[in-house]
């Protein structure tokens, strides 16, 4: 799949050259005008479906919001339950449990939540995590999401055939907080309290290549860094981590389970999404880690074909601390959905093409992460 001008119009409704979207659809209010590649990202992580924001971008697009999803039939007695209010206070540790589960923008958390915390929000409900948040605001910069909601992200328990788990929306984010990289210190913190057996780091990510389509997962236990610019000098910057391969047990089954809600992905999309079990060897299918708003191009302007399968911001962080945590670190998985294809390029400047993925996303991002949502259930089922 690659989408330009017409397939926005196509499956979003409109044009997003010719006839953006009003101010009062945007989160973040400068990715609206003359946007860098910094702005759009904060848009992505910012943006809220069920926000004023979000509801006036459903009203002047074709996209629709969670309040249509539909309930899965989840097999017998592997039906997510979610758990009571945790007893402790918010500024204590995390519980312990057999899997921790992260995930990163508003969005992402709210179609999580949905599939896995039923009856719990991630906005409204989630309990704030400000465990040694003091601490880690130190090292985060002016403006950055985690200090504007003064903690360091929510949390709730769920628990999947028997297993426990963390189900945990982060306001601390690699791309976000600074140079210091407090993120850093809050994976390793967050394992330290959970001491999971999996640790999962799940959400959206472009898509790299013409094959994929919205809504296709990538479980992948290879990560890698493409830190071309603010980190470029750092000892990481172009390496990459290895976990051991996922659980296929339930792939069918979920992949069946996305039917449900298949019907709220575009229009364009010629099958089912699929979900792409990545090895434990094959660098050019992990999922990539970019310092930068990065998505693939026809062009390749940002030079992401043949590194891996999609790109996001933040899940080669879990790779390193886990490498740093030697014998003792837990196996982890990057579960990530494609919730924008490659853009074509032809004729658009780079600000362009990154304005049209960065509306798919607010189109689609939440619909795609109800598909990976489901694998990471999955994943934690087969454990």
């Amino acid at each position: 799949m690659r989408a330009d001008r017409k397939w926005v119009e196509r499956n979003l409704g409109f044009d997003p050259i010719a006839k953006p979207p009003p101010l009062a659809t945007f989160a973040f209010k400068p990715a609206a005008k003359a946007a860098t590649s910094e702005d759009f990202q904060r848009e992505i992580i910012d943006f809220d479906s069920e926000s004023t924001e979000g509801l006036q971008f459903l009203a002047f697009t074709t996209a629709t919001g969670l309040s249509r999803y539909v309930d899965v039939p989840w097999p017998k007695k592997l039906a997510p339950k979610t758990g009571p209010k945790p007893r402790r206070a918010g500024s204590s540790a995390l519980p312990r449990a057999d899997v921790l589960l992260v995930t990163w923008t508003v969005d992402e958390g709210h179609a999580l939540s949905r599939v896995l915390t039923p009856g719990k929000d991630s906005r409204n409900d989630y309990l704030s995590y400000t465990h040694n948040f003091a601490a880690l605001a130190k090292k985060m910069r002016p403006g950055c999401p985690a200090l504007q909601a003064k903690r360091l992200g929510a949390y709730w328990t769920t628990s999947i055939g028997g297993k426990s788990v963390v189900v945990f929306k982060s306001d601390s984010h690699m791309s976000q907080d600074g140079p210091q990289l407090p993120n850093i210190d809050l994976w390793r913190q967050m394992i330290q309290e959970v001491q999971p057996r999996l640790v999962i780091t799940t959400g959206t990510a472009g898509g790299i290549g013409t094959q994929f389509e919205v809504g296709d997962v990538i479980v992948s236990p290879i990560v890698r860094f493409d830190c071309t610019a603010k980190f470029k000098s750092k000892p990481f910057a172009q390496l990459h981590y290895a976990s051991t391969a996922a659980k296929t047990t339930h792939f069918a089954t979920a992949r069946s389970l996305f039917k449900v809600n298949a019907p709220q992905l575009p229009k364009d999309n010629t099958r089912l999404p699929k979900i792409v079990r990545v090895g434990t060897t094959a660098l050019s299918s992990s999922v990539v880690t970019t310092d930068f708003f990065g998505f693939d191009t026809s062009d390749n302007h940002y030079k992401l074909k043949g590194l891996g399968d999609v790109s996001e911001m933040g899940d080669a962080v879990l790779g390193l601390v886990a490498k740093d945590m030697g014998a003792s670190a837990p196996r982890w998985l990057a579960i990530r959905n494609v919730s924008d294809p490659q853009i074509k390029a032809d004729g658009l400047t780079i600000r362009q093409q990154a304005a049209i993925a960065a509306q798919i996303y607010k189109g689609f991002g939440r619909w795609s992460s109800v598909c990976s949502a489901i694998t990471c259930w999955a994943s934690i089922a087969a454990e």
